[in-house]
C-alpha cells in the first residue's frame, strides 16, 4: 500500500487524472466529466484570518493529491497511526481519479459578511462585480440552499470519486468551515469541447448547443476570463460561476405533445437542429416565417430567448448535469439541471427560459481566478427537494462567489501587505 493511500497495483499511466496546478483553474474549460458534486461552505464564525489561510492551504494540498489520484492525506486511509482516524475516508481506494478536477471559489460574504463586516481584511479586494444578483422573474429560491463564503466544484466521471473528494475536504475544514449546501448531478447536459458530442437534458432536447467551447480561444477570451481591475488585480485569467438549479415540471412536459415540446425548446428533438431549418449547429433564421407568417422558431421559445443575438452578443461556457432528489410529496419526480455555466457578470443577467417548465429554486454564483489565484486575493490585502436542474443560464438573487484555483503556497495569499504576481494568462 502506497503512503498516500492507493493500492500500488492499481496506479498506472492508464489513470486519467488533470493537472490540478497550471495558468487557469482546472473544472472550466476542462472537458466535462460525467459527474458532479458541488458544495457550498459558511465559513465558521469563530474561525480567524489564520484559520482561512490555514484552510486553504490544507484544501490545496489534498486537493492537488486526490486529482493526482491519491489519497486525501499524507498517511492515506490505511496508514499512519494505528488509534487515530486516517486522513482519508478510503472510498476511493483503487479507484482511478477519472478525470477529477477540483475548482475552489471565494463567495462575496467571504469579503464582507451578511453585516458588512470585513471579517478577514479582504474587503478592498472585492471585484466590483461580485455582489448580490437581481431577482428574477419566477425565482422560488431557497436560501439555506444558495450563496456560500466558499465553493468547491468536483467533477468526475466516476461518481464515488467526485463525492470522495467532498466528503474529505469537508473533514479537513471541520471547526474552520462547515457545509452549507450541496448538490450532485448526473450525466452531463452541456458540452465544453467539440471532442464532445451534445448529450440531452432530462427533456429529451440535446442541451447547450450553441454555448462556447474550449477550442474557441477567441470566443472565451471575451467572454470567460475576466480583464484586471485595480483593486482585484488578483482576479485576472479568471471567471465568473453562476450555479443554479432549475425545477423542471417533468410530469406536465411528458404529457405535451412533440409539436409543443418543438416549439418551446424552438429545435427539433431528433437532431437538435433550429426550427428554421438546417442542422444542429446551423444559425437560427429568427426571421424566417411558416404559414400564417408566424416564426417558425417561437419568439418566446428557449432558443430564441437565451441566444447571444437577443442578449447583447453576450455568451457563456456551462458545465450542466441532470439530478433526481427523489419524489415530491405529489409522488413527482424531483428530476432535473444542474450547471455551472462560466461568463462575465454582464451575461448573467440576460438569458430566460419558460418558467412553465423550469422555475429556479436554488442559486449562487462565483468569480473564478487563474491557476494561482486562490491565495492571490487574500496575499494582496490588508490585516441551489424539486425537480429541476442547477444551471446558469438565469441567474437569479444569489450572491457570487469567487471561484479560485489554489496557489501551491495558499498561505501566502492572506499575507497583509504583500503585492500579488499576475497571471500573464488570458483565458475560466
Amino acid at each position: 500500500m502506497a503512503a498516500t493511500g492507493r493500492a500500488q497495483a492499481a496506479a498506472g499511466p492508464s489513470w486519467s487524472t488533470v493537472a490540478f496546478h497550471g495558468a487557469t483553474q482546472a473544472g472550466i474549460t476542462t472537458a466535462a466529466q460525467d459527474r458532479l458534486h458541488l458544495a457550498a461552505f459558511d465559513v465558521m464564525p469563530s474561525a480567524t484570518r489564520d484559520d482561512l489561510v490555514q484552510l486553504l492551504k490544507d484544501w490545496t494540498a489534498a486537493a492537488a493529491r486526490m486529482t493526482a489520484g491519491d489519497g486525501a492525506g499524507l498517511a492515506g486511509p490505511l496508514s499512519g497511526r494505528y488509534d487515530a482516524p486516517p486522513d482519508d475516508t478510503g472510498e476511493a481506494i483503487g479507484l482511478d481519479p477519472a478525470n477529477l478536477p477540483i475548482t475552489f471559489g471565494f463567495g462575496p460574504t467571504l469579503f464582507r459578511d451578511a453585516a458588512g463586516a470585513d471579517r478577514f481584511g479582504l474587503a478592498a479586494r472585492q471585484p466590483d462585480a461580485l455582489t448580490r444578483l437581481p431577482h428574477f422573474p419566477h425565482d422560488f429560491l431557497d436560501a439555506s440552499a444558495s450563496d456560500g463564503d466558499l465553493v468547491v466544484q468536483a467533477c468526475s466521471n466516476d461518481p464515488q470519486v467526485a463525492v470522495h473528494a467532498i466528503r474529505n475536504l469537508t473533514r479537513i475544514a471541520f471547526g474552520r468551515a462547515a457545509i452549507r449546501w450541496s448538490q450532485l448531478g448526473f450525466g452531463r447536459t452541456s458540452s465544453t469541447s467539440t471532442t464532445q458530442v451534445t448529450p440531452r437534458n432530462l427533456f429529451g432536447f440535446k442541451d447547450d448547443t450553441a454555448s462556447l467551447r474550449a477550442e474557441d480561444t477567441a470566443g472565451i477570451d471575451a467572454h470567460v476570463w475576466t480583464r484586471p481591475e485595480p483593486k482585484a488585480a488578483w482576479l485576472e485569467g479568471g471567471s465568473y460561476l453562476v450555479a443554479r438549479k432549475i425545477a423542471m415540471h417533468i410530469e406536465t412536459w411528458d404529457r405535451g405533445s412533440l409539436r409543443e415540446q418543438e416549439s418551446i425548446i424552438g429545435r427539433t428533438k431528433a437532431e437538435g437542429a433550429p426550427l428554421s431549418g438546417g442542422h444542429e449547429f446551423t444559425a437560427p433564421d429568427f426571421a424566417l416565417a411558416g404559414r400564417g407568417g408566424a416564426p417558425l422558431v417561437d419568439t418566446a421559445s428557449h432558443l430564441a430567448l437565451a441566444h447571444p443575438e437577443h442578449n447583447n452578443g453576450a455568451r457563456m461556457l456551462r458545465r450542466g448535469y441532470s439530478y433526481v432528489d427523489g419524489s415530491n410529496q405529489l409522488g413527482r419526480l424531483a428530476a432535473g439541471l444542474s450547471s455551472s455555466p462560466s461568463s462575465p457578470i454582464r451575461a448573467r443577467t440576460t438569458s430566460r427560459c419558460r418558467p412553465r417548465w423550469r422555475p429556479t429554486t436554488c442559486s449562487a454564483s462565483t468569480c473564478n481566478t487563474s491557476g494561482r489565484g486562490c491565495g492571490r486575493c487574500l496575499r494582496a490585502s490588508s490585516p441551489a427537494s424539486s425537480s429541476g436542474r442547477l444551471c446558469s443560464p438565469e441567474p437569479a438573487t444569489p450572491q457570487p462567489a469567487c471561484l479560485l484555483r489554489p496557489t501551491r503556497d495558499q498561505a501566502d495569499l492572506l499575507k497583509p501587505g504583500v503585492s500579488p504576481r499576475l497571471s500573464s494568462a488570458s483565458h475560466r
